[in-house]
């Protein structure tokens, strides 16, 4: 479907998203709607070398020239500015070129990520396709027991739920547990729906939620945006049946918690789906280097507030070990600051970094060393993400993080313990493709000859891909993308892999952020086509839009993972060659063969088009009837 968002935030990527936008519309082409883009710099915003405040001020001066709203370095994380400017609002479809757009849901909004070129595509014409995704439906009941948080929570189903229950799929948040939640509470959990899978995180527009904003109508605070008003809350409210489930919707799955089971959570290292309780850990004890408290999941004045709290009694940071704090916002940090909250954090030893995303995402001060060990309040803890490829990372939430710090070991301010009570329902029967004979445009080739290269892995993410370091460096062109392509996940892939080979991979491939490079930078390289296991529908927007071919074929990796099975201990593995036939969707490998889901015309379109880009820069000369494909016709 066509989908026309309320806005489009972008952030640190803006610089890459306006030459998109100018070869798709030209060079003095006007932006379609300029209430719709939304600027927010925080990724980066600790670099002040001449090149990123030269990225930062030519962003500025595009949206000057257009009339879009700009947030400058030091505002704030993209996603806490775009709900405390008022920009987030029930009912609404707000969309962001970064995987956390998730959190918009605890607003009662529909929020989920897009890619940069999807961003350039709704700049020129106000619109872009999106895939209706299945939904599951997540029952919360009980209550979350003091010295229990929100993060603890999601933690928890993260760990617990880790096979792809919710992959690709818009979770709906429901049950009476979701009422004692604080709204800062349902940010968290919304944030890293993410990192469990999903594409979108919705809680419900409830009572708790319209006191919170006539809260914030009432509220006096620094905005760009024209504030809500007590009767747009009434209005929302009387219209709040038309954001709630049909009576009879369907659901995938559905999932239940009760949340009084839920207990202190650590995961990790390097992993959001292996966790354990905290208080285990005083029995294996693990030391740590470093702690963060920051973030866009974990840095609202909450989540300070919790961590000051532990620092009572003249308690401090141990020795060994640095504590670096963030706030979410400049208005965060503010309110930290008048009362009090800051100082005890700093009294007690902490480091303060400016509001940002900074070491989340491995950039500015503070980020690990190697063989390092830290533990965070952040929403990932991929390898490499924060630092060197070597170093071990475990999230928790900030009472954990900051007892940690206190005490230099992973720890617990609480001894809390239990079995956790969840249960999953399937509620629609797993879908049978059939294989048919697929129909297959011209231009679009009939098969592919190719070698295999294996990544004998699951969840091989996109900080794996193409690493947190270069992502954000305007200097590298797309032709040398290849030159870093897989660097973080195995530094030995480009002696290993070659031009025109096929990678096959296990479930998940492409999951976390919303990267354009972890694409482009496989093309770049010469990989003619994906195979995985399952596929982020992420990545697989990013793939389309760049024209790049990803399948899902989970027989064909479970089959060379299994053939090759003397090479284990490897991350990247020569195979055998391949004949993939689209018109018949199978892979061919010696006398074995394999089914794909077909590729719909829309798909083989974009495919032979180069991506979105040519296919609207055609629509936008007038020499093509629609925007984009239809989203029945993109493989899931």
């Amino acid at each position: 479907m066509t989908i026309r968002p309320r806005h489009v935030m972008t952030h640190d990527n803006t610089s890459a998203v306006i030459p998109k936008f100018h070869a798709l519309a030209g060079p003095n082409a006007r932006v379609e709607d300029p209430s719709q883009p939304v600027f927010a710099m925080d990724h980066d915003i600790q670099n002040h070398t001449p090149e990123n405040l030269g990225k930062y001020a030519k962003i500025r001066a595009f949206a000057e020239r257009h009339g879009i709203r700009y947030f400058p370095p030091g505002r704030g994380i993209a996603h806490q500015v775009m709900i405390e400017e008022d920009l987030v609002t029930p009912g609404s479809l707000v969309v962001g070129s970064d995987s956390h757009a998730n959190m918009y849901g605890a607003i009662g909004a529909l929020g989920t990520p897009i890619v940069r070129t999807d961003a350039a595509a709704a700049w020129a014409t106000g619109e872009t396709w999106w895939q209706v995704p299945e939904q599951v439906r997540v029952t919360l009941g009980g209550r979350l027991r003091p010295g229990v948080s929100g993060k603890d929570a999601v933690l928890a189903l993260c760990a617990h739920f880790r096979s792809g229950e919710v992959q690709n799929t818009a979770i709906e948040f429901t049950g009476d547990g979701v009422e004692t939640l604080s709204i800062d509470e349902r940010m968290t959990i919304a944030n890293m729906t993410t990192e469990w899978g999903a594409l979108a995180g919705l809680f419900p527009f409830d009572e708790p939620l319209r006191k919170w904003l006539l809260e914030r109508a009432n509220a006096i605070a620094p905005r760009s945006s024209p504030a809500f008003t007590r009767a747009d809350v009434a209005r929302w409210w009387s219209a709040r049946d038309e954001i709630r489930s049909d009576e009879n919707a369907q659901y995938v799955r559905e999932i239940e918690l009760d949340l009084a089971s839920v207990t202190p959570h650590v995961s990790g290292p390097n992993s959001i789906t292996f966790a354990r309780s905290a208080a285990s850990f005083d029995d294996e004890p693990v030391r740590i280097d470093k702690a963060y408290l920051m973030s866009c999941v974990n840095g609202r004045l909450s989540d300070l507030e919790a961590a000051a709290a532990i620092f009572c009694a003249g308690r401090r940071v141990a020795s060994h070990v640095r504590l670096y704090i963030a706030a979410a916002s400049s208005e965060v940090q503010r309110e930290a600051e008048r009362r009090g909250v800051w100082r005890t954090l700093l009294d007690a030893g902490a480091v303060p970094l400016p509001p940002g995303c900074g070491a989340c995402i491995g950039l500015g001060e503070g980020t690990l060393e190697p063989g390092e060990v830290g533990i965070s309040a952040t929403n990932r803890n991929f390898e490499g993400r924060m630092g060197a490829r070597d170093a071990h990372c475990y999230l928790a939430s900030p009472a954990v993080v900051a007892e940690s710090a206190i005490r230099g070991q992973i720890a617990s301010p609480t001894s809390l313990t239990g079995t956790l009570r969840a249960t999953l329902c399937e509620t629609m029967p797993a879908r049978k493709d059939s294989v048919p004979i697929t129909s297959l445009i011209p231009a679009f080739p009939r098969e592919i000859c190719a070698r295999a290269v294996l990544l004998p892995t699951d969840s091989i993410n996109t900080d794996g891909i193409y690493a947190r370091d270069v992502t954000y460096r305007d200097d590298i062109t797309r032709t040398q993308q290849g030159e870093f392509v897989m660097q973080n996940y195995d530094p030995t892939f480009r002696t290993i892999a070659q031009r025109d080979d096929v990678i096959v991979a296990g479930h998940r491939f492409g999951t976390g952020s919303s990267r354009e490079q972890s694409a482009t930078a496989l093309q770049a390289f010469g990989v003619r086509v994906v195979i995985a296991a399952s596929l982020s529908q992420t990545y697989q927007r990013n793939a389309l839009n760049n024209g790049l071919i990803t399948l899902e074929c989970p027989e064909l990796f479970n089959h060379l993972r299994e053939t090759l099975g003397p090479a284990r201990g490897a991350r990247t593995i020569a195979g055998p060659q391949l004949r993939i036939d689209f018109a018949t969707s199978s892979v061919w490998c010696a006398d074995r063969v394999f089914s794909f889901r077909p590729l719909t015309e829309p798909a083989q379109r974009l495919i032979v088009a180069g991506g979105l880009e040519s296919l609207l820069a055609d629509r936008l000369r007038g020499r093509a009837d629609h925007i984009t494909p239809e989203p029945a016709g993109v493989p899931a």
